[in-house]
């Protein structure tokens, strides 16, 4: 069985869960699930996470993400990115000062509402829906945290720059927050992801450019991790889920081995001793 990860380039105009069905189709596999949603209208780095893989999702899916954005400022959509239909237009009369030192306010943490138009779910439906029906429902803000906001470019109605963000952001709330507090409106206007946790776009493939030797083996994934190697006689009870006694100098999350260096899972040390989290 095939396990580890693939890096797609996506392209503009498709789903991130149409990516995953073309990709299970084309080579056959068990399992395959996207590891963050990129929007339709969004391009660039989508993982995919392969069979066993997916196991370790959780682990992509709560990194950091960095993303080149494109904000037009003028107008303000109901779905906050350019396939929406404008409900609020104002012409723009902040200074490029001003756009610019309000585009950094958004650094470090803040609650962020997120766009009305998105798969968060409410009562166990995603709020999409209710807007597609006019109903009229909110998320309570969530907790986000802006690590970096950088190359700035304005040339009016745009303002481009590259952004560090937690998992849960969205960049549409960003562009029109941005647009609100400049009393004009403001929509994102074109995004593409950049990099997640170690990966990035420069090492993506388009779709069609895809073979299994593009597949990243479960281990290579984790490679910025250190390493332990699980004694022979304690290796049954620790794939069974119990801590094992070894000696380690090292803290926070390790990649495990067996007695032939075979990558056996990832786990991390408490006061019980060392257990796995992830099992390969």
């Amino acid at each position: 069985m095939t396990n580890g990860f693939i890096l797609v380039n996506k392209d503009s105009g498709i789903t991130s869960s149409k990516v995953v069905q073309i990709i299970k189709k084309k080579f056959n596999f068990g399992k395959v699930g996207h590891l963050g949603t990129l929007d339709p209208m969004a391009t660039g780095l989508l993982i995919l996470a392969i069979n066993r893989g997916t196991k370790f999702s959780s682990l992509l899916l709560n990194s950091h993400k960095s993303y080149a954005a494109e904000v037009t400022l003028g107008m303000q959509t109901d779905t906050d990115d350019a396939e929406g239909q404008a409900i609020f237009s104002k012409p723009i009369t902040a200074e490029h000062d001003d756009i610019e030192k309000i585009l950094l306010s958004f650094l470090g943490e803040s609650q962020q509402q997120p766009p009305i138009y998105s798969a968060l779910k409410v009562k166990g439906k995603p709020m999409y829906k209710y807007a597609r029906e006019g109903i009229s429902v909110e998320k309570e803000p969530r907790k986000v945290v802006i690590e970096s906001i950088e190359n700035i470019f304005i040339k009016l109605p745009i303002v481009s720059f590259e952004i560090i963000c937690s998992k849960g952001t969205y960049i549409r709330s960003i562009a029109r927050d941005l647009g609100s507090k400049l009393l004009c409106g403001g929509h994102l206007s074109a995004l593409t992801r950049l990099t997640q946790q170690d990966f990035s776009i420069q090492d993506a493939k388009k779709i069609d450019e895809i073979t299994e030797l593009d597949i990243i083996p479960l281990e290579a994934a984790f490679n910025h991790l250190e390493s332990v190697k699980i004694p022979a006689d304690q290796l049954k009870s620790f794939i069974n889920g119990s801590a094992v006694d070894i000696e380690l100098l090292k803290e926070g999350l390790l990649r495990a081995y067996n007695s032939s260096d075979e990558f056996i899972a990832l786990g991390r040390n408490s006061a019980e001793g060392f257990k796995h989290e992830y099992l390969v």
